[in-house]
């Protein structure tokens, strides 16, 4: 008689591999459109013009602008786009507990993001330098994002989704390798180069056009995610 074979875990590792590889197409988009964008900045006066304005109006709202932007980009957008394109207009009670959760989660990032993108500069200077843009980078994608931004998301959600029911083992080293860890590859895949654009630009335009790169995103990887489902 054959023995049952045991199945493998596959590695953290590996596992962020493949879904940073299923984002690639989404992923290189966002990237093109946000290099495109800083080009216009430093070389397209209209551009530039138009940006600065932006920035004007963020400096004006302040954090209530990281806000609005950020429940749109990460709730507002993907719900409509669920509703109206996959559920063919067809609102259910999900969508309203969905934007609901999504609006306060995206709103607290909003706010932690524009906190942190200030301290940046405070930090290291608001410059389009080398020396100001690499650990700007650095400390974003290797200390702020693995110790606060990706474990917060992957909690919040897997507790949403489990029915507002926390695990156990939610704060384990164990859960980190298996769950976090894999979310942290496939953000690096898309978000390094993203970053290194947000932190090239004024401080003040860096929320703008963070929001926008969310927005893009997060419609990009719905429709990967919704069409997969379906």
């Amino acid at each position: 008689m054959d023995l049952p074979v045991k199945r493998q875990r596959e590695a953290p590792w590996r596992a962020g591999l493949r879904a940073a590889r299923a984002n690639v197409v989404p992923g290189l988009l966002v990237q093109v459109v946000m290099v495109s964008l800083l080009l216009a900045y430093f070389f397209h006066p209209p551009a530039r013009e138009l940006l600065e304005r932006l920035a004007e109006v963020k400096s004006r709202w302040g954090y209530a602008y990281s806000i609005l932007a950020a429940v749109i980009a990460g709730g507002v957008v993907p719900e409509l786009l669920r509703i109206f394109v996959f559920q063919k207009g067809e609102f259910r009670r999900s969508n309203w507990s969905n934007l609901v959760f999504a609006g306060i989660f995206w709103a607290g990032i909003g706010v932690l993001v524009d906190g942190f993108y200030r301290l940046q500069a405070i930090w290291w200077g608001d410059e389009a330098s080398a020396a100001v843009v690499i650990p700007q980078v650095l400390v974003d994608q290797f200390i702020f994002s693995p110790l606060i931004t990706a474990p917060l998301t992957t909690w919040l959600y897997e507790w949403k989704n489990r029915g507002y029911r926390m695990r156990s083992d939610f704060f384990t080293v164990t859960y980190y390798r298996d769950h976090i860890f894999p979310t942290l590859v496939a953000i690096w895949g898309v978000w390094i180069p993203i970053v290194t654009v947000l932190y090239l630009l004024p401080e003040t335009l860096q929320i703008p056009m963070y929001s926008l790169a969310l927005t893009m995103w997060v419609m990009l990887y719905t429709w990967m995610s919704e069409e997969k489902a379906s």
